[in-house]
């Protein structure tokens, strides 16, 4: 086999390999994209899109029986809600918590609900067992909007973000590549690269004001 054909055999193959690479990185990227796409427009004219929060509000007592299962020590700060209260707000207010490490003030026991597109509260008074619960949804949207800037989502989102932008990058180097490669026969290739390049800067440096 002459160097030219050995050349050519390689180049072949390498271009099979960027070809690979792009389709699987398409295809791991396009749900999650288009989720990106649509939900950085939804963010861009969030003060145009009404939202319609909806709460839910719940007061009431502890049972004694259980509240004994709270035992405070002195100086303390913070603690893990105990299995017998976590099963009462269960079976008496359908109520399941995301966490369950509630800060203690003095007489108050209160745990922050934090979860995409919403937020809730639980505020327990440690000595007479009253009980205060909020909840609000402020619907899907707010919960896109979310996800995209990975606000109260927990670190197997962001891990995921971060698995997800290794695939974007790798899908627009490979883009770049076959690109590159076909740039001889399609001439507007050179001239729509650099349009997606100046731009951008054109419009940071004119049209983007403090």
């Amino acid at each position: 086999m002459t160097h030219q054909k050995k050349a050519a055999k390689k180049f072949k193959l390498n271009l099979m390999t960027i070809r690979k690479w792009h389709w699987m990185s398409s295809a791991l990227c396009f749900i999650c994209m288009l989720l990106f796409s649509v939900t950085g427009i939804t963010l861009n004219h969030a003060g145009s899109i009404e939202a319609s929060p909806t709460t839910t509000h719940l007061e009431g007592v502890v049972p004694e029986s259980v509240m004994t299962e709270l035992v405070l020590a002195k100086e303390q700060k913070n603690m893990e809600l105990p299995e017998p209260l976590l099963r009462w707000f269960s079976d008496t207010h359908k109520l399941k918590f995301s966490r369950t490490n509630a800060e203690i003030n003095d007489t108050e026991l209160y745990l922050a609900l934090q979860r995409p597109g919403g937020d809730a509260w639980l505020s327990l008074d440690t000595e007479t067992g009253d009980f205060e619960y909020e909840s609000t949804s402020r619907g899907w949207i707010s919960y896109a909007n979310d996800l995209h800037k990975g606000r109260n989502t927990g670190m197997a989102w962001i891990y995921f973000m971060d698995v997800f932008a290794v695939a974007c990058i790798i899908f627009s180097v490979t883009g770049f590549l076959l690109l590159q490669r076909y740039a001889d026969t399609r001439s507007q290739t050179w001239p729509l690269l650099a349009a997606g390049l100046v731009v951008p800067i054109l419009f940071m440096l004119f049209l983007i004001h403090s």
